[in-house]
């Protein structure tokens, strides 16, 4: 009788081996690296021809802070948000006539915003310029009368000119919006026992201004530029004040440069307000705010020299 012991030892059994680890090879994106050294090459070559021309930059930061010149700023961002505030306020009551079931009323909007919205601004601004030709005078009775020629102030042309031209691309923004709104929410204020008008401003229009605000914030940017319009009508703006040097300083090219630099950084400054307008009024939209360039800015800086996959 044999024990266990005497038994003959088998052979003994490996566990299995698993899977061989998966290196993962990222692909190269040639294309990428080619266009990149085009663009580069073509910005260093732009950059190349400017600095050869026959441009005297030793005028532009002569001029930039010259008094003209920031009254120009001055006068610019005024206009702009005069104009701004004519074509916002204009723009709504366009949009809620032209949403109106009064046909009399709507069809008054939509012949103002086939007007305005098919005639070009500068030729907008000529007309108003000259319509002395057609009312001779203003006569408001015993409150004002004067002639056309002294009523028409080139500050007053160019309100009319550029306001009442945004009013017709604020109408469909704003129309936009409050289309955007749904059905169910003016039914259910109805039900609540709301008025058409209280209905407008507590529920439709605090929801539709997550729809109005990014075009909007497009149109005061584009509003700041089309600003320079207004040279043409003898208003003295950052344009016009820098024509004015450049045709007394001999440095007219120069100057459009130095222009061109102020109304950048002035567009730049609307931008950055336009995104936290903007970002405030997604809140209601998204889950999860996206960064703001500062967070962003911070992210990337505390993760230099962080590990992988890890806390630093």
């Amino acid at each position: 009788m044999t024990s266990d012991i005497d038994k003959p030892a088998g052979p003994t059994t490996t566990p299995p081996a698993g899977p061989e680890a998966i290196k993962a090879v990222p692909v190269r994106h040639y294309g990428r690296y080619v266009s990149a050294v085009i663009a580069i090459g073509i910005l260093v070559a732009i950059i190349y021809a400017f600095g050869q021309g026959k441009i005297n930059w030793h005028a532009v930061p002569d001029y930039f802070f010259d008094d003209r010149i920031m009254q120009g700023v001055y006068k610019t961002l005024l206009l702009t948000v005069l104009s701004m505030l004519i074509g916002i306020v204009g723009g709504i009551i366009l949009a809620v006539m032209r949403l109106s079931k009064n046909p009399v009323t709507s069809s008054i909007s939509w012949f103002y915003i086939w007007f305005f919205r098919g005639t070009p601004v500068l030729v907008q601004l000529f007309l108003w310029f000259n319509l002395g030709l057609v009312f001779e005078y203003i006569d408001l009775g015993p409150i004002y009368k004067n002639y056309w020629s002294d009523f028409m102030t080139p500050l007053l042309t160019a309100l009319l000119g550029l306001g009442l031209n945004e009013a017709a691309y604020m109408a469909e923004i704003c129309r936009a919006g409050l289309l955007a709104v749904d059905e169910g929410q003016t039914e259910a204020a109805h039900a609540l026992g709301m008025s058409h008008g209280k209905t407008l401003r507590r529920i439709v229009i605090p929801q539709a201004m997550r729809v109005i605000v990014p075009p909007t914030g497009n149109e005061v940017i584009n509003m700041l530029k089309t600003t320079s319009l207004v040279a043409a009508v003898q208003y003295p703006e950052l344009f016009r004040y820098a024509q004015d040097i450049g045709q007394n300083s001999g440095a007219p090219v120069e100057m459009y440069f130095l222009a061109a630099a102020w109304y950048l950084i002035m567009t730049s400054i609307l931008s950055v307000g336009q995104y936290y307008v903007e970002r405030y009024y997604a809140r209601g939209s998204s889950r999860q705010l996206p960064p703001t360039p500062w967070q962003r800015v911070k992210v990337n800086v505390l993760s230099i020299g962080r590990p992988k996959g890890g806390a630093a």
